[in-house]
Order: structure tokens, then sequence, then C-alpha cells
């Protein structure tokens, strides 16, 4: 047990600021989505649902007038939520778009990551480390996360060994946080049962974090779990083609004749735009929409479509599909239920990671979690520092639950 005591302390002290730093700047990312909305919904929604839209290659041709040359429209997102304004997404820079009213045509604003939640993402991933993260080279502040995060994982696994013997005898007691005992009663309650409350989420968090920050333990990770690590670009194009089989399965389950009568009656309205480049975009969106009713949002690109599965569970559950850009010929390739089990798996860490596997509920849960894991190293500087103030005082005190 004294191992564990000094393992918990020499650990925790020299690394619990920049735990504190990452848990709390994860917190601030979990509803990242909605608070950006809500400050720009001016963007992101549009002024006046009417009863019909345009048509998609109507409101395209409109947005790559605006566009210099050198940018291209390479997708448009359309998301069941009516208010919602499409997002057509650019070439470049990474990760551009622009929004559109559907209604009107209007272009409602570009894409910007709102300037507290950069902030937060950078201190949360490198701790701000001006160093590519991308690029070649040491990244100190990657580094010193994942190194932080590792010793969390061993603080709090030796923590719960600290506190069962004790706890076992009351646990009730050992759960709760004392306001009768002054403020050394709360901040020494608060870190014992609020480390036990937040273990599970802080322990999710962390173990699917570190598979962002080391190869081999990112390696370890999937061989525990049974799946072999395998590059995205790789097993994307084996779920590729893995999928061709069972697109042709799900088209002759019903799709073909969709694609003979529903399809060549759309491509009869359409024919007077078959010239566009986004000639067949609104109709391969229709057809999806039609075989996907509750899907959250989808994607149609050229020549490609992306149907999102869901909000929750793994949350980049997707089925991807091919058309033929003149006759709008549907098929799906790479359906999310036959994806190799890396790609699935690795959906899977996102959404643990983020707290997005059980929707609203898991997401609420992950940042109480990850706030009470933020004040874990300060709650432990105070006892620690009470300690070293008055060492005499602590020994001859009688061992409580807390």
């Amino acid at each position: 047990m004294k191992l564990f005591r000094k393992l918990h302390l020499w650990l925790s002290v020299p690394f619990g600021i920049i735990i504190t730093l990452v848990c709390f700047s994860g917190a601030m990312l979990i509803f990242e989505p909605e608070i950006t909305r809500a400050v720009k919904s001016d963007v992101y929604y549009v002024s006046e649902v009417k009863k019909d839209v345009l048509p998609v290659d109507v409101l395209l041709e409109e947005v790559k007038a605006s566009l210099p040359d050198s940018v291209s429209i390479t997708g448009v997102t359309v998301f069941k939520d009516n208010t919602r304004a499409y997002q057509v997404n650019l070439s470049k820079p990474k990760r551009a778009s622009v929004f559109v009213d559907q209604y009107t045509g209007e272009i409602t604003g570009r894409y910007e990551r709102l300037g507290f939640f950069s902030t937060m993402f950078k201190l949360h991933r490198w701790l701000l480390d001006s160093a590519n993260p991308h690029g070649d080279g040491l990244k100190v502040g990657k580094l010193l996360v994942g190194v932080s995060t590792l010793v969390f994982v061993i603080a709090l696994i030796s923590g719960v060994v600290i506190w069962w013997p004790r706890a076992r005898k009351n646990l009730r007691k050992s759960l709760s946080v004392p306001f009768s005992k002054g403020w050394r009663g709360f901040w020494k309650g608060l870190h014992v049962a609020g480390g036990m409350y937040a273990l599970i989420f802080v322990l999710a968090m962390s173990l699917t974090g570190l598979t962002w920050s080391f190869d081999w333990y990112r390696t370890a990770f999937y061989a525990v779990c049974g799946v072999e690590h395998t590059p995205r670009n790789f097993s994307q194009a084996n779920a590729k083609a893995s999928g061709s089989d069972s697109g042709e399965r799900r088209r002759g389950r019903g799709g073909e004749g969709r694609h003979k009568g529903e399809g060549g009656e759309r491509s009869r309205r359409g024919e007077g735009r078959r010239h566009s480049e986004f000639g067949r975009w609104q109709q391969v969106y229709d057809e999806l929409r039609a075989q996907n009713p509750d899907a959250p949002q989808i994607t149609v690109g050229s020549e490609s479509a992306t149907v999102t599965l869901g909000n929750s569970g793994n949350s980049r559950a997707s089925d991807k599909y091919e058309f033929n850009r003149r006759s709008g010929e549907l098929k799906l390739t790479a359906a999310y239920g036959d994806s190799v089990p890396a790609d699935k798996l690795r959906g899977w860490i996102y959404s643990i990671h983020t707290g997005s596997l059980g929707g609203i509920l898991t997401r609420v849960l992950w940042l109480l979690g990850a706030l009470l894991g933020a004040s874990l190293p300060l709650t432990g500087y105070y006892i620690w520092i009470r300690h070293l103030r008055h060492p005499k005082k602590h020994a001859d005190r009688p061992q409580s639950d807390h």
C-alpha cells in the first residue's frame, strides 16, 4: 500500500497541471457544435422555412460563381433538420465550407471555428505547441499530453487501490463530500469521492485518447480488442472492395426497380439541367433520403455519396455510395455493416472518447466527468501542500474514511 501511495503522489505532482489542462480543455470541446451553432445561428440556420427548396444544382452553381477559380466544390451536406442551411464543402483550404440557404439561395457564411474552441483544441491535443502537429519532427506538446494521460491512468488505478481498503468499511461515507468539516474536509472529500464518481468516464477518455498519442499503444489497444490495426486509407479501400458485393445485394432487394422507375422519372425532370456538373446530385440525394429517412445527414459529392446512420452508438458510422454522373445510377460500395473491423473500432474509439456514443445523456456525463477529472490534481495539490505544512498534525490525526 505504501508503494501505491508513493506512486500516486510522485507521478501526479509533476504532471498534475497538465492533466488539469487536458481534462478541462476536453470538457470545453464536448458541446462545441451546439454552442457554435447557437452563437452563429445566422450562418447555420435558414431565416425562414418555406414549402419548396431550390434544386441542389441551382444552389451549387450560385456558390460556384462566388468562388475563385482555384477553389472547387467537393460536396454538399443536407441535414434532416430542415432549419439547417446546406453545407457546401470546398476543395481548399482544408475542411473549408460555406453555408447556403436552400430556400433562397443566399450564402449565409463560411465555416469558421470559434477562437475559444480552436484554442481549447490545440491545448487539448498539443498544449498549444507551435510545432506543426501534422509535420515531421518531435511534437513536444503532443508527447507531454500523451505521457501525462498515461500517468493519469496509473494515478487513477493507484488511487482506487489506496481508497478501497478504507471504503469497504463504510462505502456510503467514502462516496460523500462532507460540508461540515471545513475547507479541508471538503477538498479532501471532493478529491476522494469525486475521483470515484469520475473514474469510469475519465478512464474511458484516457484509454481511448492514448491511441492518438503513441503508435505502440494504438497497436496494442487494437490487438486487445481483437482487431488488426490498419491505416485508414488501406482499410477504406478494403471496405470499398468488399462493399461492392453488398451494394449489389442491396440493390437486388429493391434498389434495381427504383433505379429504373423513380430514377428514370427524375432523370426526365432533370433533363434541362443535365449539363451542370451537379446535375444528378439532387436525384441522388432524393433517392438516398427516401431509403434513409432518419439519417441525420447525407453528403453528396462528385460521383459519390455518404449517409450518416445515426447520432448515437458509433457516431461515425456511415454507408458509402457511388453513382454514375450521367445516368444517376446509384450503387452501395461500402456498407457500414460490412466495414473492416479496424474502421468500426476507429469510429467507436472516437465516440467513446467524446462521449457521443449515447447521445446527449452520455455527453453530459462526459462533461461532468472531465470537469471532475480536471479538479483531481488541484484538490490533490491542496491535500499534499497542507500535509507538507503540518506533517506532525497529519501524522497524529487518526485516519478516517476520507
